[in-house]
């Protein structure tokens, strides 16, 4: 049976999509999927042994220069890929437009979310069939839900299995353990303070634990140069391609995370991780899996689900915290001691026997 799975982005849904992927592989042996995601995760589908062809795609490039897009064909050349293939069954888990739209040039029959499931139900009217998957669970639950029903077989009871080799992408083991600390992420509202980032690397440095960060835009690089700054085994990296970043994920010890797709990408590798969510639901998107730990903020208004913080701070509040470096202020119920103590037991589990 070969699928074509439309799933184009963001790094954490796409992550979220593979363990769907495992379980139609174990209940349904033989079959294939194509995968049509955006061009800048496209190494991620390849990893997992179900995929048989990546097409990438580039709206968020397109959508930028659609004139050139138009004149120098690339527009067309990926209309006749998708074209080029018939399909036993189509699957949109994206639940867009977009992803809607782009079904309209693939050959077979195009199923995905009802219009009470999706999260633009408009989408729903360019399928053969939508499936009902209620709200209110997490991320990667409700699309093996989907799969399964699509597919035609029952969910497999337990924690879903991304289906991913983590020693094959870490490559040759590091000498030396280290934490990766995954600073960067979209929202204004859900970065961790750059001074409690700062204080953790200190207090790990003291202890003698090797620290790593990445980055990925001139921003991320700055802050973490700021963060390492004069502290002993606490690294600044430099650029890495997307493959580059899973060896170095794979081969963590363990990762200090806010909400972000390299969070995703810990849990997939099955990498202990301790995230922090701030204006964020951890039981709708945080990291899934094994070994993840969330740490949530108990803030009176969290989570509240905005991407720049709209709370204004009291006086008393004004007077506790300093209110330039300690924004937003959810995130002050999760200080660097709360983080290290929580980060110290993550350890400890690892080591148990």
């Amino acid at each position: 049976m070969r699928v074509l799975l439309i799933k184009t982005s963001s790094m954490g849904d796409v992550i979220h999509t593979l363990p769907a992927l495992t379980d139609a592989m174990r209940c349904l042996p033989g079959i294939q999927f194509d995968w049509v995601v955006e061009e800048g995760f496209a190494e991620i589908p390849a990893w997992h042994p179900a995929v048989a062809e990546v097409l990438p795609v580039a709206i968020r490039r397109w959508r930028k220069h659609p004139l050139k897009t138009w004149r120098n064909g690339e527009w067309r050349r990926f209309k006749a890929r998708l074209a080029a293939t018939r399909y036993d069954l189509v699957i949109d888990a994206q639940g867009l437009l977009k992803s809607a739209w782009l079904s309209r040039y693939v050959q077979g029959p195009v199923v995905g979310l009802d219009s009470s499931s999706a999260r633009e139900p408009l989408a729903s009217r360019f399928y053969q069939q939508g499936f009902h998957v209620p709200w209110g669970q997490h991320a990667v639950e409700r699309v093996r839900q989907l799969f399964a029903q699509a597919l035609g077989y029952s969910v497999p009871e337990g924690v879903g299995d991304y289906g991913l080799n983590r020693h094959y992408l870490a490559g040759d083991a590091t000498s030396e353990p280290y934490l990766l600390f995954l600073h960067g992420t979209t929202w204004a509202s859900k970065h961790w303070p750059e001074l409690y980032w700062r204080q953790l690397a200190e207090r790990m440095s003291e202890q003698g634990m090797g620290v790593r960060l990445a980055w990925g835009n001139a921003e991320e690089q700055a802050r973490a140069e700021r963060i390492a700054s004069g502290l002993d085994g606490v690294q600044v990296l430099p650029r890495l391609p997307l493959a580059g970043i899973a060896r170095l994920v794979a081969g963590a010890r363990a990762c200090v995370a806010v909400d972000t797709g390299l969070g995703h990408l810990a849990a997939a590798l099955d990498v202990p991780t301790l995230s922090l969510f701030g204006p964020t639901d951890p039981k709708l998107t945080g990291a899934y899996g094994r070994s993840q730990q969330h740490l949530a903020s108990d803030f009176p208004c969290a989570p509240c689900l905005q991407k720049r913080c709209p709370y204004q701070p009291s006086p008393a509040e004004a007077r506790q915290f300093d209110l330039r470096r300690e924004q937003p202020l959810c995130f002050t119920r999760l200080n660097p001691e709360h983080v290290q103590a929580q980060l110290a037991v993550l350890l400890m589990e690892q080591e148990a026997p």
